[in-house]
């Protein structure tokens, strides 16, 4: 079953504001508070919507130290779970191309960042190849 036109109205204010009243949601959305109950919940039910998040200032959470890492491993390589676990890592995608796998970590500074990466070099078999990236400005993040 697809998303119609009042789903993704739904949804749209959802991403501004995930805390939103449901009676505000209506008002935006020019549905009605019942409809938007009952939409919010099947979209819920239907694991659409996975969970409610917040969206924090990384600087004053500590985690302005944002890393992109690609990984060549061949095809059977995988991440073991103690990496995909790390607190650090918060998306990590199999790709395209010359690499196997992207990483997205953040980390509160460079010597954070030093300590994660000898570790990940020593504990992981079958790396061929890492090249990493540090983000130097975020010009846009999306949730």
């Amino acid at each position: 079953m697809g998303l119609d036109d009042k789903d993704l109205k739904i949804i749209r204010e959802l991403k501004r504001n995930s805390r939103e009243p449901i009676r505000e949601i209506a008002k935006k959305t020019g549905l009605r508070p019942s409809t938007v109950h009952k939409r919010l919940l099947q979209l819920v039910e239907r694991k659409v919507i996975q969970g409610f998040t917040v969206r924090l200032d990384s600087k004053e959470v500590g985690e302005n130290f944002v890393v992109f890492m690609l990984v060549k491993g061949g095809t059977s390589y995988q991440l073991e779970n103690k990496v995909l676990q790390d607190g650090h890592v918060r998306e990590v995608f199999g790709i395209t191309g010359e690499y196997d796998l992207l990483l997205k970590m953040r980390f509160k500074d460079v010597e954070e960042f030093n300590d994660f990466i000898i570790s990940f070099r020593k504990s992981q078999r079958g790396i061929e190849n890492t090249l990493t990236m540090i983000a130097t400005i975020n010009l846009k993040e999306e949730l």
